[in-house]
C-alpha cells in the first residue's frame, strides 16, 4: 500500500480520503467516487483554484478504463449532478466493461504482426516511401 499505487490506493490517497474527502457514490463496479470537503478559492496558486476536487477509488487494480462514461464526465467537472441523479436507462446493446488487454496476449494484433500465423500475413506488404 505504501509503495505500489499500480495495485490500490497508496497511504497518502487513502489518507486524504479519509480526511479530506466525502463520498459522492459508487459505480455498478464498486468503484467509489469522492470530492474535497474544501474548494480551494479562486486566485490561488493550484490547479483546482475555484473548483472542487473530485478522485475515485478503484474496487481492485488501478486501471481508468474502469471509469465508466457517466462517471468520467463528473470526474472531470462537465456537469456538477452525481451521475445517479440524470442516468438513462441500460440499453440491450451495451456491452460489460472488459480489461484493458495492452500488453498482454489477448491484446489486439494486426495481421501484420502475427507472428504465430504466418497465413494472416501471406498479403501483407509493408509501405516504403516514394522518393
Amino acid at each position: 500500500m505504501i509503495f505500489t499505487w499500480w495495485k490500490s490506493t497508496t497511504f497518502g490517497t487513502w489518507l486524504d480520503t479519509k480526511f479530506g474527502g466525502e463520498l459522492v457514490g459508487e459505480d455498478h463496479q464498486g468503484n467509489k467516487y469522492y470530492r474535497s470537503k474544501k474548494v480551494i478559492p479562486a486566485g490561488a496558486n493550484s490547479a483546482f483554484a475555484g473548483r472542487e476536487r473530485r478522485w475515485v477509488i478503484y474496487n481492485g487494480e488501478n486501471d481508468s478504463s474502469r471509469v465508466p462514461a457517466e462517471w468520467h464526465g463528473w470526474l472531470h467537472n462537465s456537469y456538477d449532478a452525481v451521475p445517479q441523479s440524470h442516468l438513462p436507462p441500460p440499453r440491450i446493446w451495451e456491452a460489460d466493461y472488459t480489461p484493458n488487454a495492452t500488453g498482454t496476449a489477448k491484446a489486439h494484433r494486426p495481421h501484420a504482426q502475427d507472428r504465430q500465423n504466418p497465413a494472416k500475413r501471406a498479403g501483407y506488404e509493408a509501405w516504403t516511401p516514394e522518393g
